[in-house]
């Protein structure tokens, strides 16, 4: 063996400049990027620090005035959540708009019952069937259970629906042909077809689907 060949197995042994660039190198992989902590991570993590730093052993004055400060924290990080998180959330049923039926509907399922409730209360059958049997598809749209598309007939949207309430298909089925008499046939509504309509509706506000929820179509 030549003194001047160099053995590929012998280690590297780097400078403190190739060392630091070495580990910049590797910590800018998106490995360790994704694992970097959020800004809420490092958030709690001081504020239980500060909590555990703090000697509450003394008593006396000191101790109920710290424990309220925490106390007001923590109640303004909760409130913090829930108008980031929940009203997001309480609000996305409202969100869901969209051609229904052959209309661009942009009510949600309450304002469609109480729409459909003020014709009932006027009289107005037709209207009343039409409007709570809006109002029962809409209902299942907010809860991600089955939704319309803009060619989704009643009869589609019964058959849909029923998949995740079997126990309900006939009577789906028996909506669907009043909303059809009422909306495209011309027939004229009657006091039996809504009720049997607000009861599908309230029966199904109630039921648990079978399948499970997020089946959008």
């Amino acid at each position: 063996m030549h003194g001047w060949l160099l053995r590929a197995d012998v280690p590297v042994i780097p400078d403190a400049d190739q060392a630091r660039d070495w580990v910049l190198n590797e910590l800018s992989e998106p490995q360790y990027q994704a694992a970097q902590p959020t800004w809420f991570d490092l958030l709690s993590a001081a504020f239980v620090d500060w909590l555990t730093s703090l000697d509450l052993t003394g008593g006396g004055a000191f101790e109920w005035p710290v424990l309220l400060i925490a106390a007001a924290v923590i109640a303004a990080l909760l409130v913090a959540a829930f108008f980031a998180f929940g009203r997001a959330r309480l609000n996305r049923r409202s969100a869901v708009t969209g051609a229904l039926f052959g209309e661009d509907e942009t009510r949600s399922a309450d304002q469609l019952r109480k729409d459909a409730a003020a014709a009932a209360a006027r009289g107005d059958w037709s209207t009343a069937i039409a409007e709570r049997f809006r109002g029962l598809a809409r209902a299942l749209a907010e809860r991600t259970i089955f939704g319309t598309s803009p060619g989704t007939t009643a009869h589609g949207f019964a058959a849909g629906a029923a998949a995740s309430f079997p126990e309900y298909a006939e009577r789906l089925e028996s909506a669907a042909a009043s909303f059809d008499d009422v909306r495209y046939l011309g027939h004229p509504g009657t006091e039996a077809q809504y009720r049997s309509i607000a009861e599908l509706d309230g029966d199904l506000q109630a039921a648990r689907p079978r399948l499970a929820e997020g089946a959008l179509q």
